[in-house]
């Protein structure tokens, strides 16, 4: 089914908020959940949309695309997602494994040998794809230039030493996953693709997504959403939520692992992505555009078994088995809490609470974006906002969206 296709956009006038797009009847409280967070929680401008059962059930927009300029959220406007990007990664990783690509539980080095200096020979996949690696933080320095040359980053993440004892602990590799999967998939595609070109071949372009991993350049900017910093409420509320640890370690350790991870790349080397002359750099961790509409129909591909991309029952399996955690549990050492990972993304657990069982895979970002699939439901789902809220899975804009939409699926399950 094309959903883009078939989709009737209406448009709706509610307390003087004008909300644009389509909800399937039943659905109509995600819409009020979504009224509720432009009157309430201080929206500037955001989008959210589910498949369910391979139907669109929802598809709204409404808000500031830039708030300066008081220019609309548009149908096509695209926004920045931070770490939800990585769950497309996985997707593409995914799509990899059914290709006969790669094995999940085959050495990193056999692929690319490289690799295996420092420590790094026996690092499988699996272990490399759920932050278990040891691989969070990159001590060289990374500039715009560098991140451009493939074969010139390849060479720095081969020679990094893990941070953390492959294998002993999750930590959470912020920034450096997406360039270490980016390598292993150039490695292992017969064409030698970057990762974000396999994305567009092999995933964005059979679905028509609009989503892209590093932005093309004929990109208008009047397509691409401003983000809005979080004001001083929102700080307050973000801090609440953040361990102690966590605090300590981003405010004062200046050696901890939580801020070796944020490190690099960094503005003060020049590596600002969200400068227009640097968005069309490949960081399949985090500079993701794209609309609500593309993240949701794409994990509702997955979570309808995949068979629309040739995912391989062996993959969805893999995709959906419980976590392989580390020798030391589920604790992890940079973000400082007890969380899940697997094969590229995050799993349900206290910290990231999604799905309706531990089969749903998904990733959510910094600001609060968020894209899962949740096979049980047959469900793909996301949320792209521009104003960041800091506390990634925990955002009460998200959440109320997210419980409305379950108690409209629980209503029509019960019909």
């Amino acid at each position: 089914m094309n959903y883009l296709d078939k989709k009737n956009t209406r448009l709706f006038l509610q307390k003087n908020v004008k909300i644009e797009g389509y909800v399937a009847p039943g659905f109509e409280p995600v819409l009020a959940a979504f009224q509720q967070n432009f009157i309430e929680r201080g929206e500037v401008g955001a989008a959210c949309a589910a498949f369910y059962r391979d139907e669109a059930v929802v598809d709204i927009w409404s808000g500031y695309r830039d708030p300066k300029t008081a220019s609309l959220w548009e149908e096509n406007t695209l926004v920045m997602v931070f770490s939800s990007t990585k769950g497309l990664s996985a997707m593409a990783m995914a799509v990899a494994h059914s290709r006969g690509f790669l094995d999940y539980d085959e050495r990193v080095s056999t692929y690319w040998p490289e690799f295996a200096q420092n420590g790094k020979r026996d690092i499988t996949v699996r272990q490399l794809l759920a932050h278990q690696a040891g691989l969070c933080g990159i001590e060289e320095s990374l500039d715009m230039e560098t991140l451009r040359e493939l074969d010139r980053l390849a060479i720095i993440l081969a020679k990094q030493k893990p941070l953390v004892t492959p294998g002993s602990y999750y930590a959470y590799h912020v920034n450096t996953l997406g360039f270490y999967e980016g390598e292993l998939l150039r490695r292992v595609d017969p064409q030698h693709r970057s990762l974000g070109v396999f994305f567009q071949d092999e995933i964005a372009t059979p679905l028509k997504l609009e989503f892209h991993i590093g932005l093309p350049a004929d990109i208008p900017d009047e397509q691409i959403a401003t983000l809005v910093p979080p004001g001083p409420r929102e700080m307050r509320a973000a801090i609440k939520e953040m361990p102690i640890r966590m605090i300590l370690d981003q405010f004062l350790f200046k050696r901890s692992l939580l801020s070796r991870a944020w490190a690099q790349p960094s503005v003060s080397s020049g590596v600002d992505h969200t400068l227009a002359d640097n968005r069309n750099v490949e960081m399949p961790s985090k500079n993701g555009f794209g609309t609500a509409r593309s993240i949701a129909h794409a994990y509702s591909i997955f979570a309808c078994g995949g068979q629309a991309l040739g995912i391989r029952p062996d993959t969805m399996a893999a995709l959906m088995a419980p976590p392989a955690p580390p020798e030391h549990g589920s604790y992890d050492r940079v973000l400082h809490m007890q969380i899940e990972y697997s094969l590229g993304f995050a799993r349900p657990c206290p910290a990231y609470q999604f799905g309706s069982s531990h089969r749903a895979f998904g990733s959510p970002g910094f600001g609060g974006s968020i894209g899962f699939c949740d096979p049980d439901l047959q469900l793909g789902y996301a949320y792209t906002p521009n104003l960041l809220i800091m506390g990634q899975g925990r955002d009460p804009r998200e959440l109320s969206l997210r419980r409305a939409l379950y108690q409209c699926i629980s209503h029509c399950k019960a019909q």
